[in-house]
């Protein structure tokens, strides 16, 4: 899946991230909204990534979704 089809069904997928990132509040969730740059931003926040694992993680997490 192609993170604009993240974005688009990010609702339908709020439960799918927080079962992968628990640290993640719903209050994060809702406030991303989607944006593959505030989510790896709270991926480095909570989980202390850095820049480039956030975005290994993210990429990782577009490919095992269902298209």
């Amino acid at each position: 899946m192609n993170w604009d089809q993240i974005k688009g069904n990010w609702k339908q997928l709020m439960g799918t991230v927080k079962e992968k990132w628990g640290k993640l509040t719903d209050d994060d969730l809702t406030a991303i909204e989607g944006k593959r740059d505030q989510l790896a931003g709270k991926l480095q926040e909570r989980y202390g990534y850095a820049k480039e694992q956030a975005e290994q993680e993210l990429d990782e997490f577009a490919r095992t979704l269902n298209p």
